[in-house]
């Protein structure tokens, strides 16, 4: 049975009492889905089912090749193909040319480790300057500490399947304003920063992202397209993203595990006392 992102099948559990028993489990589904502008193929990711446009469009923007949300006249499925529902088409307004040379990792994207090859920082920061420092954008210690509970009270495909992740963006009061969830942590975030983008919320100046993973570099680029300037994971950053979010003038928190958390870069923005 297929229920939105989640598919139930039997498995054999070995119980404590070292009795076997017949059991239904409830698991993530994982699915290909091709992104394609007109006929050309952009990328191909591993991701759960469910809000494809969105993680369309925050692929799309994250990467540079669009701008804006009115570059996009529609989005369709190739109604010949076999197995359209696993294709998106995103067919731009009249007149918009796509930046494909913005983006040199077109292919096949793991939904585990994320999109990978680009050459440097410096190449990401030919498509997004740096966050502007703004008095204003400031985190108290507590809504902080509370954000992760509020993610997980959010992830209702995690509360049953435990095999998928979440990326939450929030206002500096805490007050959640999107969750999506994905197997894939890079799929998380586009499709929260999709659904941003698509109903012309951006820029996120006043906001935190709150991934339920690691924080990778893929994560920190994507937030500075959204120009979300506080990132925070549950789990630990790479080096690169530490880097990256240093030079890009980006909070960057890590093991955000109340009441303890790590912070590699910009502490400013969060307030201690």
């Amino acid at each position: 049975m297929k229920e939105d992102g989640i598919s139930s099948g039997q498995i054999i559990r070995r119980k404590q009492d070292g009795a076997l028993e017949y059991h239904r489990d409830d698991l993530t589904i994982e699915e290909p889905l091709e992104i394609r502008i007109g006929r050309k193929t952009i990328a191909t990711t591993m991701r759960t089912p469910g809000n494809d446009e969105e993680l369309a469009a925050g692929f799309l923007l994250s990467e540079g090749i669009i701008r804006a949300s009115d570059e996009i006249d529609k989005f369709s499925r190739p109604s010949g193909a076999r197995n359209r529902e696993n294709i998106i088409t995103v067919t731009l307004a009249e007149g918009i040319k796509p930046n494909l040379n913005s983006a040199q990792r077109f292919g096949t994207i793991s939904s585990s480790c994320g999109i990978c090859g680009k050459e440097s920082i410096a190449v990401i920061r030919q498509n997004f300057p740096s966050i502007e420092s703004a008095p204003g954008i400031r985190i108290q210690l507590e809504t902080l500490l509370s954000l992760p509970a509020l993610l997980r009270r959010n992830q209702g495909d995690f509360a049953r399947t435990g095999g998928i992740h979440a990326a939450g963006i929030f206002g500096l009061d805490g007050k959640p304003f999107l969750v999506r969830e994905d197997i894939g942590r890079h799929n998380a975030v586009d499709k929260v920063i999709g659904r941003a983008f698509l109903d012309r919320e951006l820029p996120l100046a006043a906001c935190i992202l709150l991934v339920s993973g690691r924080a990778s570099f893929e994560i920190m680029q994507k937030a500075l397209s959204a120009r979300i300037p506080i990132v925070a994971s549950v789990s630990a950053p790479s080096t690169l993203a530490m880097e990256f979010a240093r030079e890009c003038n980006q909070t960057l928190i890590g093991f955000l595990r109340p009441p303890s958390f790590n912070i590699y870069a910009h502490i400013e923005r969060v307030i201690l006392d």
